[in-house]
């Protein structure tokens, strides 16, 4: 082969190896899913989103809800005995048998590792008194978090009710209010747990289905898996990269562990999770009865694509000195709001607080002093 028709070839090779990984500006192609979302887990900042409040069914990823109401529940320590309906549930099992005795914990990772559907059954008839209970229960959650287009009929979501559905954007948020609660994100980050079994001689070892976390994507932190005759394939997913978290569904997705993959680092690649708001006092106010005294609690994070900084706008609206104020604990708590705004649009309204020495709590005074020390050290320095 000529040394001309090499370099050629070698030209060709990195511009494809190039083309798989994306780069700013870029656009997101389509993925293979039916409906599909990307969204910013600390902001709820829609990234991507594909036909996203199309109600569809949802098969196992139903489960999210289960595994969250089961953890709120404040019960995990305590001893479920199961039923004959949880023994006889059809589908995926973590083979439980009736009359045997098993903690709620152990259920909730069989239930999220295994897809157990008689773990869901299990756990519902404990939390929520029986199967009917447990469902209404869901229903309940899934208004106060605000998925407005989802009804839940069983605790599992297998095929046996058309009334159970839910949209990618609302399982996105599901996700987004999980994620909340270290008990969740430990389990659904969970590759393998082990279960005691005392009716054979050896432990249950559960292995988790997903297989971005087990393997396929180095930057997965969790989520959950799905699969019906009708509902097809679906799946939620988180990821963490450089501290910016990011949840992705896709509901009947042919190629799910692909289109996570590339919407994350499509993600990845085009936004920056960036500070708009730090906790602390708010120096720009020059109104001279709250100047120097009025702090924010905290952090505001937005991701940001280029060119989106300077579209950033922060209004501060202050309630009005009274001149009956004549203590501290006269001053309106909170006092104000900060009011951000991305290109005319309202992203973020943090409470604003009266305080006279233009102190902020314990928490963010330590926070202060480890971020500074830290800095000393050079550990961010150095990663």
């Amino acid at each position: 082969m000529s040394y001309i028709k090499k370099i050629i070839l070698l030209h060709i090779a990195l511009v494809l190896l190039l083309g798989t990984f994306p780069t700013k500006g870029t656009a997101f192609s389509n993925v293979s899913a039916e409906t599909a979302i990307l969204m910013d887990a600390e902001s709820g900042r829609v990234l991507y989103e594909k036909a996203a409040h199309k109600k569809m069914r949802i098969a196992s990823i139903t489960k999210i809800m289960t595994a969250i109401l089961a953890i709120e529940s404040g019960k995990l320590d305590e001893t479920v005995k199961v039923s004959k309906r949880a023994d006889y549930t059809e589908g995926s099992s973590i083979y439980l048998k009736q009359g045997e005795k098993i903690k709620l914990e152990h259920l909730v990772y069989g239930l999220m590792l295994r897809s157990g559907n008689d773990s869901a059954v299990a756990i519902a008839e404990h939390v929520g008194g029986s199967v009917e209970g447990f469902v209404f229960l869901m229903n309940q959650k899934a208004q106060e978090i605000g998925m407005r287009n989802t009804v839940f009929a069983n605790p599992h979501g297998l095929d046996d009710n058309k009334n159970h559905f839910s949209t990618a954007y609302d399982m996105a948020l599901l996700t987004k209010y999980a994620l909340k609660n270290g008990k969740y994100r430990e389990i659904a980050g969970t590759k393998i747990h082990r279960a005691p079994n005392p009716d054979e001689k050896w432990d249950r070892s559960w292995k988790n289905k997903n297989k971005l976390l087990t393997g396929l994507y180095e930057y997965s932190t969790g989520g959950k898996t799905g699969y019906t005759k009708l509902a097809k394939r679906t799946l939620v997913s988180t990821a963490e990269k450089d501290g910016h978290e990011l949840i992705a569904v896709t509901l009947n997705g042919p190629d799910d562990w692909n289109d996570h993959i590339a919407m994350f680092e499509w993600g990845f690649a085009q936004y920056d999770l960036e500070s708009i708001v730090k906790k602390g006092i708010v120096h720009s106010i020059k109104d001279d009865f709250y100047k120097g005294k009025v702090v924010v609690k905290r952090d505001f994070n937005y991701p940001i694509a280029d060119g989106e900084m300077e579209k950033i706008k922060i209004k501060i609206a202050l309630i009005k000195a009274n001149e009956k104020w004549k203590k501290e604990k006269d001053v309106p708590s909170p006092c104000g709001k900060m009011i951000i705004k991305l290109e005319n649009k309202v992203i973020g309204e943090i409470p604003l607080y009266y305080d006279k020495h233009g102190r902020v709590d314990l928490e963010t005074l330590f926070s202060t002093i480890k971020e500074m020390f830290l800095s000393m050290i050079g550990v961010h320095a150095n990663g």
